[in-house]
């Protein structure tokens, strides 16, 4: 069962860059919190050839010609901008 967690005196700075990187992930602030929590106390991180493998299955996984390269391109450049 989830436990609750409520954080205080947390930094100006620091709650500006959680926020923002909530904001840039679409997350809200807990979620990117507890994000961010999994991500500094994981026992260690995901080798580049399984995380090469991992996005690989994904693509494969899309239906043909729905998200070709110059498509996936274009939208990153608009998340970016």
């Amino acid at each position: 069962m989830p436990t609750t967690l409520t954080l205080k005196n947390i930094p100006d700075a620091v709650y500006a860059r959680l926020k923002s990187t909530a904001a840039r992930h679409r997350r809200s602030l807990n979620s990117e919190a507890i994000v961010c929590l999994e991500t500094a106390l994981a026992p260690g991180g995901i080798a580049p050839e399984e995380r090469l493998a991992r996005a690989r299955a994904l693509r494969a996984g899309l239906r043909p010609g729905v998200f070709g390269a110059s498509t996936l391109d274009q939208l990153k450049r608009e998340g970016r901008a």
